[in-house]
């Protein structure tokens, strides 16, 4: 049987192995907390991450500029097509017939327009026979009244001779019109670039446009997508036929809650990770600029914060991230993916997310129109000989 004083070693020994336990797990606990607060003052509060992004890029639209039936179908739904490829035909027919159309017309005007400084010619020649004819009637005029005082030329005579005169003169000044009228519509100007020839040369011109537009052109170099053609249909201008997505020129839009823009400045260099690969690829972006406002205030129904039943929500700012276009040939990305994104807030030299950047703008290079006018210039000029 054991005595008191050995059941008070016993209580004794297991409260200290109790309080050196206690003491342990304190001790693990301070040192985890300690551990965490170093490393969020080192390391954790100079970074910002959200798996609230998603990758975004250019949706460019392909539609017709004139009205057609489509007779042929280039490109289908993730087709790799390059800037400038045929994508769709349209039945060139009703443009052909216009352009030649417009061709003969301008033909037509061309000759029309030669006739006019051919006329301006044969009216210069008129008006010099008129006037010759005036100076000889006058000189007939001058002869009979200087012998109207002998007796040799009656007054009859002399009243003819005067009837003469008068019609001479007219003849005259109809003549002079008729040249200055000539003139008012050739002066100034060759039979190139003479008005009439000039809108003849633009309607062809418009024709010739809309026959070359009946192949539809790839505007920029990416992947199909939202096909929605269909051979045969017939179309209108503007009716969206199909999309291209520029797959070298997507970006990510990040979306931060509000306090974790603080410290984030134009140019901080970005990590970032896609599930589609994994976390064995890693992608290298740069932050370019700050949305003008949230996701919300631009939603369809915006929220009515003015409500009288209003709870705080924590807003979230798209941050356009762009991306290394090598790593995007490397290992390509597509729209709406979800992406992991860490922004390294160490550099605060760049500008605020606030300053708002450059605009840098996007082109589509419309293709050559030498053919055309070089086609123009050669009615003209088969119809000047």
């Amino acid at each position: 049987m054991n005595s008191p004083q050995t059941a008070t070693d016993d209580t004794n020994i297991t409260s200290g192995k109790r309080r050196r336990v206690m003491m342990s797990i304190a001790s693990v606990f301070l040192l985890l907390g300690f551990g965490f607060t170093l490393y969020w003052l080192l390391v954790s509060r100079h970074y910002e991450d959200t798996d609230n992004a998603y990758v975004q890029g250019n949706v460019v639209q392909v539609t017709p500029q004139i009205a057609g039936t489509v007779v042929r179908i280039h490109a289908d739904d993730t087709d790799l097509v390059k800037a400038g490829q045929v994508l769709i035909s349209l039945d060139p027919a009703d443009a052909r017939v216009a352009a030649e159309q417009a061709e003969a017309q301008l033909a037509q005007t061309v000759r029309e327009v030669r006739t006019l400084y051919t006329t301006q010619s044969q009216s210069a020649a008129v008006l010099t026979q008129r006037q010759a004819e005036l100076a000889r009637t006058e000189d007939d005029l001058t002869h009979r009244r200087n012998l109207a005082g002998t007796g040799a030329v009656s007054g009859e005579e002399l009243r003819h001779a005067e009837a003469s005169l008068n019609v001479a003169r007219a003849a005259v000044t109809a003549a002079r019109e008729q040249l200055a009228s000539g003139r008012a519509l050739t002066e100034g100007s060759s039979v190139r670039d003479h008005p009439n020839v000039m809108r003849a040369a633009a309607r062809l011109h418009e024709a010739l446009l809309a026959q070359q537009r009946t192949a539809l052109l790839a505007p920029v170099s990416g992947q199909v997508a939202k096909r929605n053609v269909q051979v045969g249909q017939r179309i209108n201008p503007g009716a969206p036929l199909m999309a291209i997505v520029p797959l070298d020129r997507l970006w990510v839009d990040a979306n931060f809650k509000e306090a974790q823009l603080r410290n984030m400045r134009v140019g901080q260099v970005v990590k970032l990770t896609s599930d589609l690969y994994g976390s064995d690829v890693q992608y290298t972006g740069k932050v370019l600029g700050l949305a003008a406002g949230t996701g919300g205030a631009f939603a369809l129904l915006p929220a009515q914060n003015a409500s009288g039943n209003w709870i705080k929500v924590v807003q979230r700012v798209p941050v356009r991230i762009a991306l290394e276009p090598q790593q995007l040939t490397e290992h390509p990305l597509r729209i709406g993916l979800s992406m992991h994104v860490e922004v390294d807030l160490h550099e605060q030299a760049g500008l605020p997310l606030a300053a708002a950047r450059e605009a840098t703008g996007y082109s589509s290079e419309s293709p050559p129109d030498d053919k055309t006018l070089a086609r123009i210039q050669a009615v003209i000029a088969a119809n000047l000989k």
